[in-house]
């Protein structure tokens, strides 16, 4: 026989499919999806640029760009990737409430907002910043931005490694990389202790670049990415106050490491370097 515990769980997510049957417009993309190895199917995802599922416990959201409707293969695998990963957290919500509930805590909604946008698009690549908001209780919600890079002949992903030769020497980059934070950290935090790519800055110190997330940069060259900005997310480089950093390198600090494949995807300027983290509100 089930637990008392299991019976309440289904009893919630139960009511949420009853809730969402009644809505208008939500078709099979808002239905909920069982736990485990469910897929939303490429059929399925060959419309929606957006989903949303509200219940009593979670409030969850997707929202895609339109530069992606193209790249239909990217679309359908980016939309049932992530509808999976909104359907797992209303789940654990569901799982986690009744947790509290039990404890006495107080009832947290718990919210999940994942937002990708265009960075830029050359003639071989499609570059993509997707930010991820989660607030789970606690202190704080927490944000977390990645990059998502598309190589649209090969119709797959590709990361850092794919656009640098073999065995290129990265520490010029990593160098680079290194500066900049420390530059836009004085700026934040002007007594802020150094950081080095070994540490020297207590308990944080400077990522290598090939572990680091990031997209490509425009600048003053159409179809051209002009450098690397890479997204580097509060705690990395400092307490969670001093929030979150992205800095952006131009290519002429890394243009000789760059792979035949994809040299010709960049060139042109960066319109501004270093620290370019956008300001809240502007």
């Amino acid at each position: 026989m089930s637990s008392p515990r299991m019976l309440l769980i289904a009893a919630l997510l139960a009511t949420t499919a009853v809730a969402a049957c009644n809505r208008k417009e939500e078709g099979k993309a808002d239905a909920p999806a069982p736990s485990g190895n469910a897929l939303v199917t490429p059929a399925d995802a060959a419309a929606p640029m957006t989903f949303e599922r509200n219940t009593d416990y979670a409030k969850v959201s997707l929202t895609l760009p339109n530069v992606i409707k193209p790249q239909t293969d990217l679309h359908a695998r980016l939309y049932a990737e992530e509808v999976r990963k909104l359907h797992q957290f209303v789940e654990g919500a569901a799982s986690e409430r009744l947790d509290s509930a039990e404890e006495g805590a107080p009832n947290w909604t718990y919210e999940k907002q994942i937002n990708v946008t265009g960075a830029m698009e050359t003639g071989k690549l499609l570059s993509l910043k997707r930010t991820d908001f989660d607030f789970s209780g606690g202190a704080h919600p927490n944000t977390l931005t990645t990059g998502i890079l598309w190589d649209k002949a090969l119709k797959r992903r590709i990361g850092f490694t794919d656009l640098f030769r073999p065995g290129a020497d990265l520490t010029v980059l990593d160098q680079a990389l290194c500066s900049a934070i420390n530059a836009a950290k004085r700026a934040r935090v002007p007594d802020s202790v150094s950081l080095t790519l070994g540490g020297g800055g207590g308990d944080w110190s400077c990522p290598r670049a090939s572990a680091t997330e990031f997209v490509l940069t425009p600048g003053n060259a159409p179809g051209k990415a002009a450098g690397l900005t890479f997204l580097i997310g509060p705690y990395t480089v400092g307490p969670y106050a001093e929030g979150a950093y992205e800095i952006a390198i131009p290519v002429s600090t890394f243009r000789s490491l760059l792979t035949v494949a994809y040299a010709e995807e960049f060139g042109g300027q960066l319109i501004k370097a270093g620290d370019v983290t956008p300001v809240a509100g502007g």
